[in-house]
């Protein structure tokens, strides 16, 4: 209701759940200590519901950001290959498995139990493999006809609980569970208590809990958002990010005190409420009301669920997770954003969910430094029968100058990182430009002017490096002239006086006037 989004539906999601049933574990044992390994997820939920108000109130949505589209495609395949072998040991009625997430473990782990090399009573059940995937088959099926006709786009979304009911129907009347189909059992109904008590704020854990939720928010937070902006978009209209983020971590916080894991925004969910025709947050309204209907009433009749038919209705969710045709995507238009896409790829399947992360974070962050550190210079040329100068590269009608080069900088920012490497390139290209001069017997150069249009900002090692390069100009009789300098730059170039070095008058508004004065000048010389 706080939010701005109104198709989004909330609730638990995949990824968040594989991620929290990866990283809590490696805390809290669930099988030797269920009590402790439960509160543990409360005290994460509550650490995700605070890290994303704080997202909110201080209006950081831009650290969501730095997970690039790359990234998270990447992030997403290889999280639905680990979701899908986890999936395994329902699917195949294995009552013991591996605790990591990694896929050499997870594979390891099903060899072993394939092959009879575990304990007697551990082994797989034929029955319950069966099952599984006869009804995921029929989820997949009814995708497929609503792909098709748009007019039963409700047939996917009710398969889940079709199966549910059908399956449970059959283990119940042929008693499946005496022959080996593994049932849920018990499942405790009524609403939520409340989990105030169970936060574990001053115990030993709350440094991981604290991690855990951080990297829990950044993920929920990514996924919601871009759920939220992709059906807006369709809508026509603007979702506010920071609202998103001050909803989704005032929800946790209640939800991480009313017995809830992380929830956030499904994009399956929020495809069924868009189809449907919702136009607002009541939707959830009515979807959470669905709930705590089932949860008073519908409990007891889950005792017979084989959890074979859970795992299917999870695997036939994971396709969606795998973009094949982005990958080919990102392959084909930028191969340093695909080397994010595949470093979180690999992090996640050899690794832990958190190296995944990382590596996409790393390699975005390089991305980043690489282009700052290398910032795009271009020797412009004027276009004939025009005033408009373009890049002589992209544009060879554009003729040069002779004597003059007209030099753009393209980079946002000319800073400590990337000012050398703009200096010598300029010198660079006017030794070259010489050489060439002389070749023709034209002269040699005699200005060289800078196109600043595009420069936001300028810091002292930037101020330094055209210091250094007018001086090196000056030394081979070469001008140096500016031409439309940000407001920002002309006022920092002021107050280092180097624009009292190079005079004012060579200070222009546009490009073309810039030319006519070192004509003019080359002119009077002459």
């Amino acid at each position: 209701m706080m939010g701005s989004s109104r198709e989004i539906a909330i609730g638990p999601v995949a990824v968040v759940s594989m991620l929290l049933a990866s990283l809590v574990p490696k805390v809290e044992d669930p099988v030797t200590n269920p009590n402790a390994y439960r509160n543990l997820v409360f005290t994460v939920t509550f650490f995700t519901g605070i890290f994303q108000t704080a997202f909110g109130v201080f209006r950081l949505g831009f650290l969501v950001d730095f997970l690039s589209h790359a990234a998270l495609v990447g992030f997403m395949a290889g999280a639905a290959i680990i979701i899908g072998l986890q999936q395994l040991k329902g699917l195949l009625g294995l009552s013991h498995f591996t605790s990591k997430t990694d896929v050499v473990s997870v594979l390891a782990s099903v060899y072993k139990s394939l092959h009879n090399q575990i304990a007697p009573g551990q082994k797989w059940n034929p029955l319950n493999f069966v099952l599984g995937c006869s009804f995921l088959i029929f989820i997949l099926i009814t995708r497929f006809i609503g792909r098709r006709n748009r007019k039963l786009f409700w047939l996917p979304a009710i398969s889940p609980l079709l199966s549910v009911i059908l399956s449970t129907l059959i283990v119940y009347l042929s008693r499946a569970d005496k022959h080996g189909v593994n049932i849920i059992k018990h499942v405790k109904g009524g609403l939520n208590p409340s989990s105030l008590h169970q936060l574990q704020l001053h115990g030993p854990h709350v440094g991981q809990a604290a991690k855990i939720g951080l990297i829990c928010s950044v993920i929920a937070l990514t996924e919601a958002i871009a759920v939220g902006r992709s059906f807006a978009s369709i809508k026509g209209y603007h979702l506010d990010g920071n609202k998103e983020m001050l909803s989704m971590g005032i929800m946790n916080i209640a939800g991480s005190l009313t017995s809830c894991y992380v929830a956030t925004g499904s994009f399956s969910r929020t495809a069924v409420n868009f189809s449907a025709g919702c136009q607002t947050a009541v939707s959830n309204i009515v979807m959470a009301v669905t709930v705590f209907l089932s949860l008073e009433l519908f409990t007891r009749l889950l005792y017979y669920t084989p959890v074979a038919i859970l795992a299917s209705i999870v695997l036939s969710a994971l396709p969606g997770l795998i973009d094949l045709s982005e990958a080919c995507y990102i392959w084909k238009v930028d191969k340093l954003d695909f080397l994010a896409c595949i470093g979180a790829f690999l992090g996640v399947l050899f690794a832990t969910v958190e190296i995944g992360l990382l590596v996409a974070v790393i390699i975005s962050f390089a991305k980043i430094l690489i282009q700052s550190i290398r910032p795009g210079i271009e020797v412009l040329g004027r276009v004939p029968r025009t005033e408009a100068f373009c890049d002589v590269t992209q544009y060879p009608m554009a003729i040069s100058t002779p004597g003059i080069i007209v030099i753009r900088i393209s980079s946002g920012s000319l800073c400590f990182a990337n000012a050398n490497f703009v200096r010598e390139r300029i010198l660079k290209w006017v030794s070259q430009d010489e050489d060439d001069l002389k070749e023709t017997t034209k002269g040699r150069v005699q200005a060289v002017i800078l196109d600043m249009t595009n420069l936001m900002n300028v810091d002292t090692s930037g101020i330094l490096a055209l210091e250094e390069l007018h001086k090196r100009l000056l030394s081979r009789g070469v001008e140096l002239a500016m031409v439309n300098p940000r407001w920002l730059v002309i006022h920092k170039l002021k107050l280092a006086h180097f624009v009292d070095k190079i005079g004012k008058e060579w200070v222009f508004l546009t490009v073309g006037e810039a030319v006519d004065a070192c004509l003019a000048t080359k002119i009077a010389r002459a």
